[in-house]
């Protein structure tokens, strides 16, 4: 019989893995959807429309940003300052090899 306290649910990982990395993916990934989707396309969408709009899909763009639009812009400028807080952290976070998690080597 085992007793369930003092086993773990999760096996632990193996540390020494690349922080660095993944703060610099997951800042890359949040300057490019946030300043590159949320900020540039949609000024780009909303400046390019003419007066009876542009449909794109199902959507129709009128050259005035809408509350939504505004919101996405909002979203998207906290979204890359957020990335780049992230790459911040990345210089002071240790550098190791590159690894899988859950994976043994």
């Amino acid at each position: 019989m085992t007793d369930l306290q003092e086993t773990p649910a999760v096996e632990p990982e193996d540390e020494g893995g690349n922080e660095r990395l993944g703060f610099q993916i997951a800042a890359a990934i949040g300057i490019f959807v946030g300043w590159g989707i949320g900020v540039f396309l949609n000024v780009l969408l909303h400046v390019s429309a003419h007066s009876g709009g542009r449909v794109l899909g199902w959507v129709r763009i009128y050259p005035t940003l809408g509350p939504y639009a505004w919101a996405v812009l909002l979203v998207g400028l906290f979204t890359g300052l957020f990335g780049v807080g992230l790459l911040w952290v990345s210089r002071d976070s240790k550098s190791g090899p590159v690894r899988l998690p859950g994976t043994t080597y």
